[in-house]
């Protein structure tokens, strides 16, 4: 990606755009008539569920949610003791900015009253001090930000403070945004450079992301002041968790094992502007940087923007699987090293690659180059909606790109990697995670620099927007991801000069575009090609692009992917199922210039484009039955006709293996 001057965007707020698309309004619905309410039965613990109880050879110790409880107690409403991870609280927090985000779509009084009530709950649980955090309120008083490696008390308090926001944008709600400033100002009393604070920051990032968010609601400078802080106290003391360790009375771990972790788990082993490479746990790492891409945009901060960059690549160029997955081990949920992307026994968080969206978001509002839009796209469309089942009550936490059933049950260091999609975790930070991410999908559609309105992403919707004081209504229509057709209509009050930038997709190698019928020649400028004219009444772009199968290869550096490919159309990455293909995937071959054939099959998994072609498949003789090698033994292979169906709805059918890299020949 070229580098750019620096040039401003705006996001286009969430209450202007009306999203109709029909792939998307499906999520929409599933969120708010399965996920919200299925979602609030657990965190009461009322949901009839199986939690899954291991991950990363961890024991959890939750086998069940608790968390609403958790706040009655803090509350004072009922005798008990704390119950499940510390950071418990966060998924009450995201399930309330899922639903603030739901309420935009479609409004119910009663989700409503029901969130009401949450918030409600909270202010008996704030302390009179605004302190908010339902395991340190309950049980350790004493210890309140004294463990921050571990304790995730700001990283609980971002995720409240975001929610609030939504909610107080969505319905105006002044009492869930007091306990959110209330609790920003207990946290700015309590950190700074200022003597008697702490010169500090939390071990999992958040909290700079939520002041930069309640900074643009409130137009408190003090709020975006905490947020640079905190990124720039980041890394500048290598023995600020050891020397608060040292310090704690207790002794006693809020998290155990965190111990051990290196300060790059943390990001937190050089100052941000020096961090040149993506490191450490993956979700932690997105954050930091969607956190100091949003403060670079805010105080127009060219070297955190520079940081940002480097950053960016590190992750696109070097460190990031073809479906927008992001961490490559089990072990701290973490990158390791430059191309080393395994399939099998990789991490891929579904929050992962929800925080690279973030973090490719707000690079959109700072450079106007499509490379961030088609990452939030591949991110989008492959990884974060396979971490959730059809049915929206079942998850995945791990999205792994092969899986062996069998190798999976029975091998400790591929045991992180399901088959199928469990229906809530001890540590449940995906699933609401998901349900907000999907409910706030309209403001990652459209941004704004200057006078161009930049389309990031293509789904039927319907938006009004303000253009250097000109009201413009914009539709959008399109039959995007399965095929490749955009149409946008303008309508305004007067005639008004303005741009429309609509991007060409990485995975569209020739487009066709015309307005008013005439076709224009003209060239994009970083992903986009921008039309700049006096717009009139009813006038019309229509964009083709092109949905042909593609064929990807690796950087030959990445070792698990030497002599395979991957299949892509449009957005989706493709993948072959035992289902379709019968067991060991791994003996399948593709032969070059096979052709690929697309039909689409409304009667499958909710309707899909499924893939077809002329494969051959390796014969097992006989003879290997009695042999484990052999020098002798000549190849054989039988032609078999294969099938691939979109990644992202992979294990919805009956457990099986699965594979996204397929050798070729």
């Amino acid at each position: 990606m070229s580098e750019m001057n620096v040039q401003h965007n705006t996001p286009i707020h969430i209450h202007n755009v009306n999203i109709t698309d029909q792939f998307w309004s499906r999520y929409l619905e599933i969120v708010r008539k399965e996920m919200i309410p299925y979602q609030w039965d657990v965190l009461n613990d009322k949901a009839n569920i199986t939690i899954e109880k291991e991950r990363n050879d961890e024991t959890i110790p939750s086998e069940k949610s608790h968390a609403i409880e958790n706040f009655k107690i803090a509350a004072g409403l009922k005798e008990g003791k704390h119950y499940g991870w510390v950071f418990q609280d966060s998924d009450v927090y995201k399930w309330l900015e899922a639903v603030a985000y739901s309420l935009h779509h479609t409004f119910d009084e009663k989700l409503k009253e029901l969130a009401d009530s949450v918030i409600d709950l909270l202010e008996l649980a704030q302390e009179k001090d605004g302190y908010l955090n339902t395991y340190f309120s309950i049980e350790e008083p004493e210890r309140r930000f004294k463990m921050l490696a571990e304790s995730h008390e700001l990283y609980c308090a971002g995720h409240y403070i975001e929610a609030a926001v939504a909610y107080y944008e969505t319905t105006k709600n002044e009492k869930a945004l007091r306990i959110a400033c209330k609790l920003a100002d207990c946290i700015d009393a309590n950190f700074g450079n200022e003597d008697g604070k702490i010169k500090g920051y939390d071990g999992h990032e958040e909290i700079e992301l939520a002041l930069a968010k309640l900074y643009q609601v409130t137009k408190e400078r003090k709020y975006l002041n905490l947020s640079r802080f905190f990124l720039y106290e980041r890394g500048t003391d290598s023995s600020f968790f050891d020397r608060q360790r040292q310090e704690d009375t207790s002794k006693k771990a809020v998290i155990e094992g965190m111990h051990h972790r290196p300060l790059s788990y943390y990001q937190a082993h050089r100052p941000i502007l020096e961090q040149d490479s993506a490191e450490g746990h993956a979700v932690r790492l997105v954050y930091l940087c969607a956190a100091m891409a949003d403060v670079a945009y805010l105080s127009k901060d060219k070297e955190m923007l520079s940081a940002c960059r480097k950053l960016w690549k590190s992750i696109v160029e070097r460190r990031m699987y073809i479906t927008g997955g992001i961490g490559s081990t089990v072990d701290g949920e973490a990158f390791t090293s430059d191309y080393d992307l395994p399939n099998d026994t990789m991490y891929c968080e579904t929050c992962a690659s929800i925080g690279l969206i973030f973090f490719a978001y707000n690079m959109l509002k700072n450079d106007t180059n499509s490379s961030y839009a088609d990452t939030l796209e591949r991110a989008l469309y492959n990884t974060v909606i396979s971490g959730m089942a059809l049915d929206g009550k079942h998850f995945f936490y791990v999205n792994p790109l092969e899986v062996n059933p069998e190798n999976n049950a029975k091998d400790p260091g591929k045991s992180h990697v399901k088959v199928t999609r469990p229906e809530w975790f001890g540590c449940a930070c995906c699933p609401p995670n998901l349900a907000r991410m999907l409910t706030s999908l309209d403001k990652y559609i459209y941004t704004i620099s200057d006078d161009i309105i930049y389309t990031n992403l293509y789904l039927t919707n319907q938006t009004s927007i303000h253009v250097k004081g000109t009201k413009v209504s914009l539709q959008q229509e399109t039959n995007v991801p399965w095929g490749g057709d955009i149409r946008f209509h303008i309508q305004q009050d007067a005639p008004s000069t303005f741009g429309l930038a609509v991007r060409i997709p990485s995975w569209s190698k020739t487009y066709k575009i015309y307005l008013n019928g005439a076709e224009i020649d003209q060239k994009p400028k970083n992903g986009y090609i921008i039309i700049h004219r006096e717009w009139q009444q009813n006038d019309e772009i229509i964009l083709s692009l092109d949905v042909n199968i593609q064929v990807w290869s690796a950087n030959p550096y990445v070792k698990a992917n030497v002599n395979k490919i991957a299949i892509q159309r449009g957005p989706f990455i493709y993948c072959l199922e035992e289902e379709d293909n019968g067991k060991n995937l791994h003996l399948i071959r593709i032969p070059k210039n096979e052709p690929f054939n697309y039909h689409f099959e409304t009667g499958l998994l909710g309707g899909v484009g499924v893939i077809e072609v002329n494969a051959k498949k390796r014969i097992v003789q006989m003879e290997w039955d009695h042999q484990l090698y052999s020098t002798d033994l000549p190849e054989e292979y039988e032609k078999k006709k294969i099938t691939f169906i979109p990644y992202y709805c992979w294990a919805n059918r009956s457990p099986g293996e699965m594979q996204v890299w397929i050798e070729k020949e």
